[in-house]
């Protein structure tokens, strides 16, 4: 017994639709060889009822109908063997048997009115006095083209009818095997789906209960291997997402502790007091400075966490892409010249460009980028901003740097939340992830192209609103 489930609804949909086809096959196959045996004593009879009205055709034109030998002959002529030869007269009434058997009253079966009528009749019924099946084929014959006579041929159907039981029955057989054979067919196939299932489901299981560490084994081929596939790389990616997350949690609790270390500490030590002036100011300097970095990190998984719930609200304006740019080399300048950076602009675009969008958003996107080209750029090296327009509907900015570049196997990695190429170097991992998801709320692209040793360069594409002339100008606020 087949457990209920796929496996069963496979078999017993095989068992029905080839049992469905086999019964219409023997129907069609028992009444097709019962027409064509029907048919060929139904001819036989017909031939032989044909020699008989031509016979008497001719004995009719040489008068000799009034001799009373006229039917022993046609019956000794067109006798057939296991056939019952019968001449009637146009009412029915038994003239002459091949049998000697004479009815005591007309037959009126369906043949004779038809033969009566001047037509060919056929009848196939049960035989009342002996409870046989039988064919009878009457025949008309003619005197001036008035009916005179019938020659009715009658023969039983009994043995022809247990042939083709016989048949049916060989038939039904071979269905029967073939049947019997397609459901072992499709038991086999429904385990082979179901048993590929099963070890998908148990080894999901362990899965769903956090064993992210188990696999799909086996070689499963078209959709079974597709879904095995796609599990295994489904509990690959959580096992890389945990990781990551583990670093994010340890890299996020480092750079939390260490302004609050400088925090706490220089708060401490002011608030023993004592010092003098430049020490208070150096103190406080710290204390401000930390608490700045503080609040980016924070901010920074705010953002995160609203791009995640898609509950990020954009002032969308019409700004000037030119002076976002300007803004940014503006705010990062002193850090580059901490590390002896050159940053430039390189600008193809005579005039103003403008696109429609929260500039405080769009800076934070070229400021994280930027802030990252410095980050892993070594010291006197350069980083450029590069405008130009692309079509009449999309204008491309890149940031192009010298820096330590990225390898292609953390490429395809970098805009993934949390995910740090170095994690000494600080940060949560995320500015990449938020810059990504910013630049497409403007319904742009980020893309980034690097060589290890060689540099980076961060592409971002935005639909143009309109280019005007450089006296129309807003500022990035809107």
């Amino acid at each position: 017994m087949i457990k209920r489930g796929i496996g069963r609804q496979i078999v017993l949909h095989y068992f029905i639709v080839v049992f469905v086809t086999l019964f219409m096959v023997e129907v069609i196959f028992s009444l097709a060889i019962r027409m064509y045996y029907y048919d060929t004593i139904k001819n036989h009879m017909y031939v032989h009822s044909t020699w008989a009205s031509d016979y008497f055709q001719k004995f009719v034109r040489l008068n000799a109908e009034r001799d009373p030998d006229y039917f022993t002959e046609m019956l000794r002529t067109f006798e057939l063997d296991n056939t019952e030869l019968l001449i009637l007269n146009n009412k029915g009434e038994v003239q002459a048997s091949s049998s000697g058997f004479q009815a005591d009253k007309a037959i009126q079966t369906s043949d004779v009115p038809q033969a009566a009528a001047g037509n060919v009749g056929t009848w196939i019924g049960r035989q009342t006095s002996t409870g046989e099946t039988v064919m009878a084929v009457s025949t008309p014959l003619q005197v001036r083209g008035e009916t005179r006579y019938i020659v009715r041929y009658l023969t039983s159907l009994e043995s022809v009818n247990s042939k083709l039981m016989n048949l049916t029955l060989v038939s039904v057989g071979v269905a029967g095997a073939v049947l019997a054979l397609v459901t072992l067919f499709s038991i086999g196939l429904a385990n082979s789906i179901v048993k590929p299932i099963n070890n998908i489901r148990a080894v999901s299981a362990q899965m769903a209960k956090g064993k992210f560490d188990v696999r799909i084994k086996g070689n499963y081929k078209y959709e079974l291997g597709e879904l095995a596939a796609t599990l295994n790389y489904m509990a690959q990616e959580i096992v890389r997402s945990n990781q990551i997350k583990d670093d994010f949690i340890s890299s996020i609790s480092h750079e939390l502790r260490t302004p609050l270390t400088g925090i706490k500490g220089w708060s401490e030590t002011l608030k023993l007091g004592g010092f003098d002036p430049e020490e208070t100011e150096l103190g406080m300097g710290i204390i401000a400075k930390e608490t700045d970095r503080l609040i980016g990190l924070v901010e920074e998984m705010l953002d995160f966490s609203k791009l995640q719930q898609n509950e990020m609200k954009l002032v969308i304006t019409v700004v000037n892409l030119k002076e976002i740019l300007q803004e940014t080399m503006l705010n990062v300048w002193a850090k580059a010249e901490q590390k002896g950076i050159q940053i430039k602009l390189d600008d193809h675009i005579e005039r103003g460009i403008y696109v429609n969008g929260d500039g405080n958003r769009l800076k934070q996107v070229f400021l994280n980028l930027v802030d990252n080209a410095i980050k892993f750029s070594a010291e006197n090296s350069w980083i450029h901003f590069v405008i130009k327009q692309q079509s009449d509907t999309q204008v491309l900015v890149e940031v192009v740097d010298s820096g330590i570049g990225i390898s292609h196997e953390h490429l395809n990695k970098v805009k993934d939340r949390f995910f740090q190429v170095n994690h000494q170097g600080g940060g949560t991992g995320l500015g990449l992830a938020i810059s990504q998801q910013l630049v497409e709320l403007h319904h742009g692209q980020m893309d980034i192209h690097s060589e290890l040793g060689v540099g980076t360069t961060v592409s971002v594409m935005l639909p143009i609103h309109e280019i005007k002339d450089e006296g129309e100008v807003s500022s990035p606020d809107g």
